[in-house]
C-alpha cells in the first residue's frame, strides 16, 4: 500500500495520510476507540428498531441515533442535550462527512413534559433536506424505530423511557 494513503478499517476506503475522516464512510480514522464502535450482527435494518430489547443489545439507555457503518457495525450517538446538532461541521455532534450533508443540516431537540421527554428532529436549511420514514420533513417528533436519512446517511431512531 501507497505510504501516502491510509485505509479506513470500517469500509477499506483508500485515504489521504492527512484526511482525519474517511472520504467514503465518514469514519474518523485513526482515533477509534474500543467504545466508539458497536459490532451487533444479530440487528437487521430490514425490521423496525425500538423498544426494550433493540437498546439493550446496544447497553445504551435514552434516546440514541444509530447510523449503520458496515454490514455489522452500527455507530451510536447519545441524544442526551437539549439541542444536539447534525452536520458536516466538525464541531457537529453528530458528525456526517460527505459532500451529501449540509454544515449544518439539522438538529435534534429534546423537550420536557411533565412526565417525559420527546425528541423532535428539525432541518436547519439544509441544500438536499432532512428525510423520516422517506418523507421531507422541516420538523417533526421522533419516535422509536423511525428512520431518518440526512444526506446519504440512513440513521434508526431508538427510544427507551427510564423506569
Amino acid at each position: 500500500m501507497d505510504n501516502n494513503l491510509k485505509k479506513c478499517i470500517l469500509c477499506g476506503h483508500l485515504n489521504t495520510v492527512d484526511a482525519n475522516y474517511c472520504s467514503s464512510c465518514g469514519t474518523a480514522l485513526n482515533k477509534l476507540t474500543d467504545n466508539t464502535l458497536i459490532c451487533a450482527p444479530d440487528i437487521s435494518f430490514e425490521e423496525p428498531l425500538g423498544g426494550e430489547e433493540s437498546l439493550s443489545g446496544l447497553d445504551l439507555q435514552g434516546a440514541v441515533l444509530v447510523v449503520k457503518m458496515d454490514q455489522d457495525v452500527l455507530m451510536p450517538y447519545q441524544i442526551d442535550k437539549e439541542v444536539t446538532t447534525i452536520g458536516r461541521k466538525t464541531d457537529s455532534d453528530i458528525f456526517l462527512d460527505d459532500i451529501t450533508v449540509s454544515r449544518n443540516h439539522a438538529v435534534v431537540e429534546r423537550r420536557a413534559d411533565a412526565t417525559k421527554f420527546t425528541y423532535h428532529l428539525k432541518d436547519v436549511g439544509s441544500l438536499n433536506g432532512t428525510y423520516v420514514n422517506r418523507k421531507r420533513i422541516e420538523e417533526i417528533e421522533l419516535f422509536g424505530g423511525e428512520e431518518v436519512q440526512v444526506g446519504k446517511f440512513k440513521l434508526v431512531y431508538m427510544a427507551q423511557q427510564p423506569n
